[in-house]
């Protein structure tokens, strides 16, 4: 038996780096994922996975999400699991972050998992049961990166703590990633630099970099039953980074 069997799940960015990862993983433990992506091309390669079912969406449009939510629900019966997991990242020093870079930021980072919520939630609460993972960052617990990416994965954090006391008595749970350092295609540019990648890896307790299936692994934990009395929880997964 799988720690998911006959349970439906919705992983945004599913078709690349820590969101395929989930997707594999969720999968192979017994559950019809539905890996939602902008990336049609990635999708397409997804849905010849076993019990994935690759689905477009951008996670800035309100209307995506309710049709999606909504195509979901019909098609498969419910949904149980949410994993708020798409979002951007930029390496842009705050002295050239201006207005545009600000909402672009904040709209898929912070509005898409909003969205979801407030879209997916309601189905959750109708059966009574579901859990629903965003995953922030450890920048939004340290005085690290003083920018548009912080600010959006703060977010995520309130947002989070929020959904959690206002969908518990229905019985959706709500909690938080906080990653470090992972090593995907969006971190390629630290992996570029030796010197820099050594210092990171120096500066963390554990003395490696974060690996996509670190992540996968506790999205599975809080999806499960075995997280049935967690919610409004906040789960650091940064090697120590963020402890010193």
């Amino acid at each position: 038996m799988g720690k998911l069997d006959n349970k439906v799940a919705i992983i945004t960015g599913g078709a690349s780096g820590i969101g395929e990862k989930m997707v594999d993983l969720f999968a192979q433990e017994g559950a019809i994922v539905i890996a939602a992506d902008i990336n049609e091309a990635a999708l397409e390669k997804a849905s010849q996975k076993e019990n994935v079912h690759g689905m477009k969406l951008n996670v800035a449009s309100d209307e995506d999400w309710a049709a999606l939510a909504q195509e979901v629900n019909e098609r498969f019966g419910k949904i149980d699991i949410l994993v708020n997991n798409a979002g951007i990242s930029s390496e842009k020093p705050f002295k050239e972050i201006n207005a545009e870079d600000w909402q672009k930021m904040l709209t898929i980072n912070g509005f898409g998992p909003f969205a979801g919520i407030k879209h997916v939630a309601p189905y959750m609460a109708a059966n009574k049961q579901g859990s629903i993972i965003n995953i922030s960052s450890y920048t939004a617990l340290i005085g690290q990166g003083f920018n548009h990416y912080s600010a959006s994965k703060g977010a995520v954090r309130a947002l989070s703590k929020a959904a959690a006391t206002t969908f518990g008595r229905q019985g959706v749970r709500v909690n938080a990633l906080f990653p470090g350092i992972i090593e995907t295609p969006m971190t390629q540019t630290l992996s570029a630099s030796k010197e820099l990648l050594g210092q990171l890896i120096q500066a963390t307790p554990l003395q490696r970099l974060g690996q996509p299936n670190d992540i996968a692994q506790a999205a599975l934990f809080l999806a499960s039953d075995d997280s049935s009395y967690i919610t409004g929880s906040e789960l650091v997964i940064d090697g120590g980074f963020s402890a010193q």
